[in-house]
């Protein structure tokens, strides 16, 4: 399954990511988003969003 580009999120659109101290069980977690943080337009692992709650994560898939 490939990861999202940067030109698919936007701000508002509903994300599972996986968090820093997630990545080793690969653990998603759900939320929207409310910044972006990764510049380029896309990244191996995912690009990094900061969530409405305030997780930080790379986005694994787009939910709506």
């Amino acid at each position: 399954m490939a990861v999202p580009t940067r030109s698919q999120i936007s701000i508002g659109c509903e994300v599972n990511i996986v968090s820093k101290q997630d990545q080793r069980t690969g653990q998603l977690t759900q939320g929207v988003v409310s910044r972006i943080l990764t510049k380029s337009p896309n990244h191996p692992h995912g690009i990094k969003v900061q969530l409405d709650d305030g997780q930080v994560g790379r986005v694994k898939e787009i939910l709506s």
